[in-house]
C-alpha cells in the first residue's frame, strides 16, 4: 500500500513497476469528465513542464493518463488503476474522478504541487497500483472566518486550493459579524461602505493591553463571491455563507442604526467592533429588520446558488450568542413579545430564526445555524452546526435534524497546539495534531437512524488572534490534514488508530505543504517568526471535556 497518501484511501494494492510519464504522454478526459481534465491538466502543466496533449481512448498511449465516469461507482467514489496500460482514474461522478485525481498528484510526488518546475529530468513516474476510495462521510468542511481579520480573494482561493488537495468539500464562509461585513449587498451599500472596516484592532486576547492603531478592513465585491464560488465549483467544493442574525451584528448597527436597539441605547454612536468577545449590541426583533435581512439574504441567494455543489442549497445564519439584555430592556422588544404571544426574549429569539427558516425553506434552500437555533424548535429541513460540544449535534439528531459535528473542544483550529510557551497568542484548549486525528464526530449514543443524521464533519477557524496568511496557516496546518483524514476515511475507534502510521505518512505530506507555501506549524515547534511574544492570550488549562 502506499504508505504517503492522505487521506488514507479505504484499499490499495501495490504492484511492481511503474509507469513512465514524459513529453509524449498524453492526457484523455472521459465524457463527464472534461472539467477534471482541464483543472488536471493546468496544474501538471505548470508542475512538470510537459504539454500533456490531449488525448483520445482510440490513442491507445500506454504511458498516459485517463479519465473516465464509471456508473457502478458512488457520488465521490473512485478507482485508480496505474498499469502497463497507463494511469486509469475513474469516479462514480465528476466529484469522484477528481478526488481520484488528487491521489494520482501525491503519487507523482511533492514537486507536482510547484507552479513552476524544478527538476531538469523531464520523465515522471507513478508506481503500479490499485486505489478503490470513498469518503465516510457527505459533509467534510473548513470554516473560514474572514469578518475578524478579513482574507483577500487570492487567500479564499488559495484555501479552497487546499482543500481541494485534502479532499475536503465545503467551505463554511464566515461573512459577517461585530468587528466586520464582509459582502457588498447593493441595496444597502453601507454595510460595506461603513461595516467593512475598523478604526483599530485589539492586539491578541481581549484582556491585552495591545492594540493596532492601523484602519482594518476589506470586501468581497459581488463578482468576487460569484469568482470565489465558481473556483470551487471547479474543485467540487460548495460553499456555505454566514451572515450572522440576530447578535453578532455591531458592524451591521454601525452602519444601519435603525437596526439596532435605539430605545436602550445610542446606535448612532456605535462603531463597527475594535475587539473581540461576546457583543451586546444585538438586532432589534422588530419587522423592519426582517425586511432588511430578507433584502440582504436575496441578493446572497444569488451570489450563491443552490446548483454550484451538494450543500450550496444550505445558508448558515448563525444564531449563536445573542445576548438579551437589551430586548429585556426595550419597550419595542417587550411590545413584539406580547404581540406575538411569546413567554420571553428566549422566544423572541426562536422566533426571530424561525422566520428567516420558513422564507429560505420557500425559495428552496436550507438553513443551517449553530446549536443554539435548537431552542424553541426548529421547521423539519434546518440543520445544525453543533459548536458548544456534541450535545447540541445529539439533540439535534434525535429530534431529526442533520448535523455537522464542529465542538469547540475537540475541532476550533484557533486553540493552541501545545502547552508550551512558544505558541503564538495561546488560546483555549491544547489540541495537538494527535488530538484532531483522535476525534470521532460521531457520538456513540446515537442510535444507527440518528447517525445517519450527521452529514459529516469540519474544523472551524476563527481569525479575532490571527492577523495575517501565515498565521492562519500555522494554525490550520498541519491539523486539517488529520481531520481530512478524520472526514474522508474509515478509521477505527479512536483509541484505536495508528497515529504514529499517520505521523510517518505526514513527513511526506509536509514536503507536500512546503511545495505549496503554507506556513504550517513544525512538528517540532513553532519557528522564531511564528511565535507572539508578549502577546496575551486566553489558555485553557486541562483536557478538553467530551460534552
Amino acid at each position: 500500500m502506499p504508505t504517503s497518501l492522505i487521506p488514507a484511501p479505504r484499499g490499495a494494492v501495490t504492484g511492481t513497476g511503474e509507469v513512465r510519464l514524459t513529453e509524449h504522454s498524453r492526457l484523455d478526459a472521459g465524457a463527464g469528465t472534461e472539467g477534471v481534465g482541464r483543472w488536471l491538466g493546468g496544474v501538471l502543466r505548470a508542475a512538470t513542464g510537459l504539454p500533456w496533449h490531449e488525448g483520445t481512448a482510440a490513442s491507445g498511449a500506454r504511458d498516459g493518463i485517463r479519465l473516465a465516469s464509471a456508473p457502478g461507482l458512488g457520488p465521490e467514489e473512485y478507482r485508480l488503476v496505474s498499469d502497463g496500460a497507463g494511469v486509469l482514474v475513474e469516479g462514480g461522478d465528476a466529484a469522484g474522478v477528481f478526488r481520484g485525481a488528487q491521489t494520482l498528484r501525491q503519487l507523482l510526488g511533492p514537486d507536482a504541487y510547484r507552479r513552476a518546475p524544478v527538476r531538469r529530468d523531464r520523465t515522471w513516474t507513478v508506481p503500479y497500483v490499485t486505489i478503490e476510495d470513498a469518503p465516510r462521510f457527505r459533509w467534510r468542511g473548513l470554516m473560514l472566518d474572514v469578518a475578524r481579520h478579513f482574507m483577500p480573494k487570492d487567500g479564499v482561493l488559495r484555501y479552497l486550493d487546499l482543500m481541494a488537495a485534502h479532499k475536503l468539500n465545503v467551505l463554511h464562509l464566515h461573512l459577517t459579524d461585530d468587528q466586520g461585513w464582509r459582502i457588498e449587498i447593493r441595496r444597502h451599500p453601507r454595510l460595506t461602505e461603513v461595516g467593512s472596516w475598523r478604526a483599530r484592532t485589539k492586539i491578541g486576547h481581549r484582556a491585552s493591553p495591545l492594540w493596532d492603531d492601523r484602519p482594518h478592513g476589506g470586501h468581497y465585491t459581488q463578482d468576487d463571491i460569484r469568482e470565489i464560488v465558481a473556483y470551487a465549483a471547479e474543485r467540487h467544493i460548495s460553499v456555505v455563507p454566514e451572515i450572522d442574525v440576530p447578535g453578532h451584528s455591531q458592524a451591521a448597527i454601525a452602519a444601519y442604526p435603525e437596526l439596532g436597539n435605539s430605545d436602550v441605547v445610542d446606535t448612532t454612536a456605535l462603531n463597527v467592533w475594535d475587539t473581540w468577545g461576546i457583543n451586546p449590541n444585538v438586532l432589534a426583533p422588530t419587522e423592519d429588520t426582517l425586511r432588511f435581512y430578507e433584502g440582504v439574504l436575496e441578493e446572497v441567494l444569488e451570489l450563491f446558488p443552490a446548483d454550484a455543489g451538494p450543500f450550496s442549497p444550505f445558508v448558515h445564519i448563525g444564531g449563536d450568542e445573542c445576548v438579551k439584555d437589551q430586548w429585556r430592556a426595550s419597550a419595542t422588544a417587550r411590545k413584539q413579545i406580547e404581540s406575538l404571544g411569546l413567554a420571553d426574549e428566549d422566544a423572541l429569539q426562536s422566533w426571530f430564526i424561525a422566520h428567516f427558516d420558513g422564507w429560505l425553506a420557500e425559495r428552496g434552500r436550507r438553513l443551517i445555524g449553530w446549536d443554539e437555533i435548537l431552542e424553541g424548535g426548529l421547521a423539519p429541513g434546518a440543520a445544525v452546526s453543533s459548536w458548544r460540544g456534541y450535545a447540541g449535534g445529539v439533540a439535534a439528531a434525535r429530534a431529526g435534524h442533520d448535523v455537522v459535528m464542529c465542538p469547540e473542544q475537540q475541532v476550533y483550529l484557533d486553540h493552541r497546539q501545545d502547552a508550551g510557551p512558544g505558541e503564538p497568542v495561546p488560546i483555549g484548549y491544547v489540541r495537538t495534531l494527535e488530538d484532531v486525528y483522535r476525534f470521532e464526530p460521531v457520538p456513540a449514543e446515537l442510535t444507527p437512524g440518528e447517525r445517519a443524521r450527521v452529514l459529516g464533519t469540519q474544523a472551524n477557524v476563527w481569525t479575532e488572534v490571527m492577523e495575517d496568511q501565515g498565521r492562519v496557516d500555522y494554525q490550520v496546518f498541519p491539523r486539517l490534514a488529520a481531520l481530512c483524514e478524520v472526514a474522508w476515511s474509515a478509521l477505527p475507534a479512536p483509541a484505536e488508530r495508528d497515529f504514529a502510521g499517520f505521523e510517518r505518512r505526514m513527513t511526506a505530506h509536509y514536503r507536500r505543504l512546503d511545495a505549496l507555501g503554507v506556513a504550517y506549524r513544525p512538528p517540532t515547534g513553532p519557528h522564531p517568526w511564528q511565535r507572539r511574544p508578549g502577546v496575551l492570550g486566553r489558555p485553557i488549562e486541562g483536557a478538553p471535556p467530551a460534552v
